[in-house]
């Protein structure tokens, strides 16, 4: 699951079989698995830079529940060509029967967002809540911009709740990497955003 076989020939006179990871595959299979964890799929975005070649995977999400909802929840994968290589040319050097090596992972970013609100958190009691729903599994950052419509009115806040995983190419190759945890973890902050929003938005 997430991985694929190509053939790669390092000499003229020698024809090898590596194991590689097939990303379009395991962007598929975190989909379908965030579908299984009560989410719903509502766009996603593939980009290349010419240069560089990375690339960055984006999905947008929302609970069954949040479809239409205020809240948007985005997910980013993010893959350097490079840490693929030398995780492939790692793979290339292993005995048969070792397992790759654990070292080699690629950053996945979930975002939270919400529109201007008028009656905005705290943003220190947010973070304290919040804590305890993620829990050791999903570190949430909380932060939040206030905006003024002119210098008499109170303060919008626009809230963003970011989560950061690191992605082990090891055991995406294994089919073992597929966040159970994290996205149930992900679902109660987002039912948790949901239910304080109208609160927040003054309905």
């Amino acid at each position: 699951m997430g991985w694929g076989t190509a053939f790669l020939s390092p000499r003229a006179d020698s024809l090898m079989t590596v194991a590689v990871i097939d990303v379009a595959g395991y962007v598929a299979e975190l989909k379908d698995h965030a579908v299984d964890h009560g989410f719903h799929v509502h766009d996603e975005r593939h980009f290349v830079e010419t240069y560089s070649l990375r690339q960055a995977w984006e999905v947008d999400l929302h609970p069954e529940e949040g479809c239409g909802g205020p809240l948007d929840l985005h997910l980013c994968l993010e893959v350097d060509p490079r840490t693929l290589l030398s995780f492939e040319d790692a793979v290339v050097e292993l005995p048969e029967e070792v397992d790759p090596p654990d070292e080699y992972n690629f950053p996945l970013t979930f975002t939270w967002a919400l529109p201007p609100l008028p009656n905005g958190p705290d943003l220190l009691r947010l973070a304290i809540d919040l804590a305890g729903v993620g829990g050791i599994d999903l570190p949430l950052e909380v932060s939040a911009i206030d905006s003024f419509a002119s210098a008499t009115d109170a303060a919008e806040r626009r809230l963003t709740v970011v989560a950061r995983q690191q992605i082990s190419l090891a055991r995406i190759l294994g089919g073992e990497e597929l966040l159970c945890e994290v996205f149930d973890r992900c679902l109660a902050v987002s039912r948790y955003l949901l239910d304080a929003a109208p609160a927040w938005l003054g309905d």
